[in-house]
């Protein structure tokens, strides 16, 4: 639902909340300063704020689209900069887009929110109302409490991410049949999101430090520089997950390929054993049908040979008893 929130900030007292663009335009003309929240806003919230603010067209453009990169920008009354917010449930990664105008007297916050991630800023107010003292030195400190919540919040994220990384390694050391490859799969490319993000915010940390924007007071600096150790910490965890993701694939194919020969090597020792069976009575097999097994023609014969069977039967034992032999000795068996 689109609303549109209007504070007045005092350089000392308390932070007050107004009911209309107007009197947030009577204190930017006194010189105080005001902060604006923009609340999933449809382009026609914009229109009565352009001229006022001097917001560029590109900018609004950038508000109203949520698939832009984190990006820095410098217009002749303000800096825009844009920043992501990110939630991890349920395995899958949700992206919002927040963006800020900073100028002279007054900071415009932009924020929409998808429908898994709708309770992002709920402890925004809170945190902006406890943190009065530094909030009343100008938008510029404001800026940077804002943009110190969002990167706390990365981090719940980013934490969410690494024991789903451990879990994973978990079920493939213990051969887990619930394991799935395409967790691996998917885990890579949040990671490479995730890393795409932070390397462009820490770019917007690194202009704003070096005070490309003439909005931002040499004493704030000190707070962003701050915010960038935290987005250095955090893509460094990144580039360690995606190593170990790749450490685990290659581990899983190894384990597999490791399984794969072990079931082949058995079933070339099974077929070792039948062949070996059928070498040993396949002359028997040859012997017994050629020379016939006839009772009456063996035993009762013209001759009379009364002791055939026994020769028979002693004949095929050693034939047998030597292709075993000979067998264990070219170590077929």
């Amino acid at each position: 639902m689109t609303e549109t929130r209007y504070f007045h900030i005092p350089r000392k007292g308390k932070i007050a909340k107004l009911t209309s663009l107007g009197e947030a335009l009577q204190f930017q003309k006194k010189g105080e300063y005001v902060w604006i929240d923009l609340i999933d806003p449809a382009r026609e919230n914009f229109d009565e704020l352009i001229e006022p603010f001097g917001i560029h067209q590109l900018s609004v453009e950038d508000c109203l689209d949520d698939d832009q990169i984190p990006k820095t920008e410098n217009f002749e009354k303000n800096t825009f900069i844009l920043f992501n917010c990110y939630t991890y449930k349920k395995e899958e990664l949700t992206i919002d887009e927040v963006d800020f105008l900073i100028g002279a007297n007054y900071l415009i916050t932009v924020r929409g929110f998808k429908a898994q991630n709708p309770s992002f800023f709920d402890k925004l107010d809170e945190a902006v109302f406890r943190g009065i003292s530094e909030v009343n030195r100008g938008p510029d400190f404001l800026l940077q409490l804002i943009l110190d919540y969002i990167v706390d919040k990365k981090f719940i994220a980013i934490d969410s991410i690494q024991e789903e990384v451990e879990r994973i390694e978990e079920s493939i050391l213990g051969e887990k049949p619930d394991f799935q490859p395409e967790h691996l799969m998917r885990l890579r490319s949040t990671l490479l999101t995730l890393r795409k993000s932070l390397f462009n915010e820490r770019e917007i940390l690194i202009k704003i430090c070096r005070r490309d924007s003439p909005f931002v007071s040499e004493k704030a600096i000190y707070y962003f520089r701050d915010i960038y150790d935290h987005l250095a910490k955090f893509f460094e965890f990144i580039e360690i997950n995606r190593e170990q993701i790749t450490s685990l694939m290659e581990l899983h194919l190894s384990l597999t390929n490791a399984r794969m020969t072990q079931l082949s090597n058995q079933t070339n020792l099974v077929m070792k054993r039948l062949t070996a069976i059928t070498t040993v009575f396949m002359p028997l097999t040859l012997l017994s049908g050629i020379g016939g097994m006839s009772e009456w023609s063996m035993m009762t014969g013209p001759e009379n040979w009364m002791i055939s069977y026994p020769v028979f039967f002693a004949a095929m034992a050693i034939l047998g008893i030597f292709n075993w032999w000979l067998l264990r000795r070219l170590q077929w068996i």
